[in-house]
């Protein structure tokens, strides 16, 4: 038996070093959109697209190595979409913090949920937030991203009377977007393998035939440029928030961080066959260690919070087993470092229909949130709705656990709110009530 297989349980686990390869090989293509995807959406924060691709490759390389090592899951990583719309649109366009103060604050809300998991307390306060609002905060976090992807895609502007309007296809930008959202889903529905890098790769070739994809002025860089790494204001974001809005913002970014991996981290050992009989995940704390160091290294890297991928189901599906998996997804990003500066060739437009898809995933646990109960469905319903309206997460997770509180109050169920949903609703209450209390104050 080699070191490798020993390592990695390679024969316990009924897998081989080739089947992990290729397993990593096939994760590696349904997720390398990110590259791309990820700079341009914090590229409205006027963060720099080239730098982002490379530092956007390296984190995710190193931290999936380390999920390999560490974890032995076949669970890869990479700058999580829906936190990196919050950095651009929230922190950054909305509150007006520095990309400087915005990746201060993921590296805050990371070092919180690091901590959580060293003394034990991440799956607690999990426990104490109602799955029905769990999932409420990731159906508006897709429904926001897919609203960026037509905003992006020149889709939809701001209304003449209406807040927004959608917007024919009469301009170069909206038709690329309109050809290129045709070219993803044909590809997605059809399954083909790295469906959506695919797809940004043709609708970029699509954009540059209608003159909307251009070379940089600048040229092409030939090194990557990790000039986002290290780049944190920490006291921007008290000085300009506030206390009180800056402990909440980073809260509320905290929770919109908080549950994707438990949830990953469950269906994909389970794919996987690795869960126990009880549903439990071996070696929990190790994953959850590793996914949370990766939040605050994504935040240090200057291209926002890292987190585990479901799109790892697609390396089980081919096998994959163990964590050398990870750490064949996590060498395969070390090389995309180097490809980085291709990514200033990819117009916004080639982008948002990949958006528009991955919002569409998200969206999908809509499906388990139970509307009749009004109790449920409708701080739910506030949750989903007011993310993507308001572009912010804040105002959706706040509304959501204020009401949620509330209905069980009127209700006479006050034995059922846990402590920790107290505390929250409370402070997003003083949160939205900032204007008011200043004024009396």
């Amino acid at each position: 038996m080699s070191i490798v297989e020993e390592f990695f349980h390679l024969r316990e686990r009924g897998t081989t070093v080739g089947t992990e390869i290729k397993a990593g090989v096939t994760t590696f293509m349904v997720m390398v959109y990110i590259v791309a995807v990820n700079p341009l959406i914090l590229s409205a924060a006027g963060i720099d697209v080239g730098a982002a691709a490379a530092a956007t490759a390296l984190t995710a390389g190193v931290m999936t190595i380390l999920m390999g090592v560490i974890g032995n899951v076949p669970i890869a990583i990479a700058a999580g979409l829906g936190i990196n719309g919050i950095v651009a649109f929230g922190l950054v366009i909305g509150a007006g913090l520095t990309p400087a103060g915005a990746m201060a604050v993921i590296v805050m809300e990371g070092v919180v949920i690091t901590l959580l998991v060293l003394i034990g307390l991440r799956e607690a306060v999990m426990n104490a937030v109602p799955l029905s609002l769990k999932r409420a905060i990731a159906v508006g976090i897709g429904l926001f991203i897919l609203f960026i992807g037509f905003f992006d895609g020149s889709l939809i502007t701001a209304g003449q009377g209406t807040p927004v309007q959608f917007v024919f296809p009469n301009s170069p930008e909206a038709s690329v977007t309109i050809i290129g959202l045709a070219i993803t889903i044909i590809l997605f529905v059809r399954k083909v393998p790295a469906a959506l890098l695919i797809s940004i790769v043709l609708t970029s070739v699509v954009a540059f035939i209608l003159g909307v994809g251009k070379f940089p002025e600048q040229g092409l860089s030939v090194a990557p440029d990790f000039s986002t790494i290290g780049n944190l204001d920490f006291s921007n974001v008290f000085s300009h928030l506030g206390l009180v809005a800056a402990l909440l913002t980073i809260f509320t970014i905290m929770l919109a961080d908080f549950f994707d991996t438990m949830g990953t981290a469950t269906a994909i050992t389970e794919q996987a066959g690795l869960t126990t009989e009880k549903g439990e995940v071996p070696g929990i704390g190790r994953i959850l260690l590793v996914d949370s160091v990766a939040a605050v290294a994504g935040g240090a890297a200057g291209i926002s919070s890292n987190t585990s991928y479901i799109e790892s189901a697609a390396g089980v599906a081919e096998g994959g087993r163990t964590g050398l998996t990870s750490v064949v997804v996590g060498l395969l990003f070390l090389v995309m470092v180097f490809l980085s500066p291709l990514v200033e060739l990819i117009p916004l437009q080639a982008t948002a229909p990949v958006l528009i898809v991955v919002g569409y995933l998200m969206a999908t646990l809509i499906k388990d949130i139970d509307f009749t109960d009004v109790e449920e469905g409708l701080p739910a319903l506030f949750g989903v709705i007011l993310m993507p309206i308001t572009f912010s997460i804040t105002v959706g997770i706040g509304a959501a656990f204020i009401s949620y509180v509330l209905i069980k109050v009127v209700r006479g169920k006050i034995d059922e709110i846990h402590l920790l949903m107290w505390v929250t609703a409370i402070a997003f209450a003083v949160y939205f009530a900032q204007t008011w209390l200043n004024q009396v104050l």
